[in-house]
């Protein structure tokens, strides 16, 4: 049986949510992860940006696809339903461009896909495959269906129980132990498979970022040896992940076959900045109540709002139930808001770090659904767009965002930035490419 896989041409990768670049070398050289290390005989780590906003939600569909909002149409966690300013979450459903299992089923290849974010529902493909977060049942995060039962039975978690372990760090270790032990067993479950491709994603590192990223970066810190546990536990994983592959890439080198990288960076937030507020106070936008409880209670004299994370929308004419910026007005107001941004500090400290408008990031079928203006935060101020925010600076548990620009993407030769978005640099929509080149 193993000869005969040796004939089959393998592709395999390691997805780790929202690792970056700087930390993944630093632990590498510390020692922290041997495996990972021991890779670099075979290929190395390249710095890796990815498309706006720098949210899971938009840079695994970019990874996906191999094109940014503008070509598969998900601009963020959350969208405004159309005609109106109620909130909706996008899902599979909505992504508007193939993927890449889905382009390999059309050259009659098979994958295996375990955890991937932003694919429920789970579509039908050939092969099996799991969703990752945002997963509300399992029955409706597989196929094929009878998968469920299957995986009921290793007791197989989504994710972690996010809000209860946003204050319970001994719960979130807990749990994030029990969801990478999951994964490995979905692997085993799923390796003997006939499959061309394999993707494993490991989304507990972005919730260990998220809670706990002072514990990652400071030795002090009380759970620090936690963390460092943990992702040596992530490195055993890719370690096995890499061992078992080499048995059956078919490849005279299983290292052209084999990738890893993320999805963004990571870093600690100085303050959370609510652009909501800031809209309010220079007089953007206003609400009909004294406390707001979502966009739909905006005044009809507001010329613009925010979506999370970094999103600037003008409230267009035509466009928005109480729209009244007319198409003539609204480049006025978008360099307004520019310039006023881009003067905003924090105890001295720029907060914005770049400033964008939609065409300028966004191209594609789809690109004139996505936001008027997008911001790139300098590091630790962590953009968000609460509506009933009173305050523009606020702090709550979090202590972990994300960043655009130290991403990683390993392999076992240099990757050729193909679709520069935001420089010449590799960017997450190159990946696709990259990776199907090998089947």
């Amino acid at each position: 049986m193993a000869l005969l896989r040796k004939k089959k041409m393998r592709t395999c990768v390691i997805g780790l949510d929202g690792v970056p670049y700087s930390l993944i070398t630093r632990f590498t050289d510390e020692g922290v992860m041997p495996a990972v290390r021991e890779l670099s005989a075979y290929g190395s780590l390249h710095k890796m940006s990815v498309t706006l906003p720098e949210i899971s939600a938009v840079s695994w569909p970019s990874f996906m696809t191999g094109t940014g909002p503008g070509g598969h149409g998900i601009f963020g966690f959350v969208e405004l339903k159309p005609g109106t300013y109620d909130v909706r979450y996008p899902n599979y459903a909505d992504l508007k461009a193939p993927t890449i299992w889905d382009k390999l089923r059309d050259r009659g290849k098979r994958s295996v896909v375990i955890n991937q974010p932003g694919t429920y529902p789970m579509r039908p493909l050939e092969g099996s495959a799991v969703a990752g977060f945002v997963a509300i049942d399992i029955e409706n995060a597989v196929y094929p269906p009878a998968l469920a039962h299957r995986l009921g039975k290793i007791d197989y978690e989504i994710d972690i129980d996010i809000m209860a372990c946003r204050e319970d760090h001994d719960l979130l270790q807990e749990q994030l132990l029990s969801t990478l032990r999951g994964r490995r067993e979905a692997l085993d479950l799923l390796w003997d498979e006939d499959w061309d491709y394999l993707e494993l994603v490991v989304t507990g590192t972005d919730r260990l970022h998220h809670f706990l990223w002072d514990a990652v970066e400071d030795a002090d810190h009380p759970r620090s040896a936690f963390a460092r546990e943990y992702y040596g536990e992530v490195d055993r994983l890719i370690g096995y992940v890499w061992e078992r592959f080499g048995e059956v890439a078919g490849r005279e080198d299983p290292a052209d076959g084999f990738f890893m990288m993320s999805d963004h960076g990571f870093t600690g937030i100085t303050r959370e900045v609510n652009l909501n507020a800031w809209l309010v106070e220079n007089g953007y936008l206003s609400f009909e109540t004294a406390e707001p409880k979502s966009l739909s209670d905006i005044a009809p004299e507001s010329r613009a709002f925010a979506l999370d994370p970094s999103r600037i929308y003008i409230n267009r004419k035509g466009k928005y139930p109480k729209g009244t910026v007319t198409g003539e007005d609204a480049p006025k107001v978008v360099s307004e808001i520019k310039s006023g941004l881009s003067g905003l500090d924090y105890l001295g400290a720029p907060v914005v770090n770049r400033i964008f408008e939609r065409n300028e990031v966004y191209d594609g079928p789809y690109a004139g659904e996505g936001p008027d203006i997008i911001l790139i935060s300098n590091y630790g101020f962590d953009l968000k767009a609460k509506p009933d925010a009173t305050a523009i600076f606020d702090r709550t548990v979090l202590a972990g965002m994300h960043t655009w620009d130290d991403a990683f993407f390993w392999s076992a030769r240099d990757p050729a930035p193909a679709q520069p978005v935001l420089g010449p640099d590799l960017n997450i929509v190159d990946l696709s490419d990259i990776i199907l080149g090998t089947l």
